[in-house]
């Protein structure tokens, strides 16, 4: 598709024997740059250190209890962590001690269910392209069945191709709610 300049433009009057200079940059429409980018999401750094963050922080708040009623800085701690992983504002200072004590309890009920939603989710995208090698896969009565390529076929497009699409968008999602969380109490 071509686009169209302004009169007056410099290329409008080409030299004698010369065709005129014109823009051949694609125009898209909106909804292909979506269809772009819901699929290159899984395969985008901050999709996986969203996916680190949710795989750490649980653990880490559990850490982080114990130690911080021995006066360790937890909160310094947990704040570095959100910070490299999840883009969290730096502030100076370091927080209160009682903070990352605070963070750690309140947060670890979110963090337990953001790990526990982030491996099953990611846990789906393997088995459904493994889906032959588990025990038990009669490929007679399962979906897409009753050939083994067709079984196949649907738990990997469907199956591991569906939640490969919707896990980042998921992970985007929780944390927002952990960065959000760890802003309000560690700043």
């Amino acid at each position: 598709m071509t686009t169209t300049r302004t009169p007056g433009h410099p290329d409008d009057d080409p030299l004698p024997g010369t065709a005129p200079v014109r823009d051949e940059a694609p125009v898209r429409d909106k909804a292909s740059v979506r269809v772009r980018r819901v699929v290159r999401e899984p395969f985008r750094a901050d999709t996986w250190r969203r996916a680190g963050y949710a795989l750490l922080a649980f653990p880490a708040g559990l850490v982080c209890v114990p130690l911080s009623l021995v006066g360790a800085p937890t909160g310094r701690w947990q704040r570095s962590l959100a910070r490299r992983l999840l883009g969290l504002p730096g502030n100076p200072g370091p927080p209160a001690p009682a903070r990352g004590l605070a963070h750690a309890l309140l947060a670890a009920p979110l963090n337990l269910l953001v790990l526990a939603v982030t491996v099953y989710g990611w846990s789906i995208v393997a088995m459904n392209l493994g889906w032959p090698l588990r025990a038990g896969s009669d490929y007679a009565d399962a979906w897409g069945g009753p050939t083994f390529a067709g079984a196949w076929a649907f738990h990997t497009l469907v199956g591991a191709g569906g939640f490969l699409l919707l896990m980042p968008w998921l992970g985007r999602a929780m944390a927002a709610v952990q960065l959000r969380l760890a802003a309000a109490l560690l700043s």
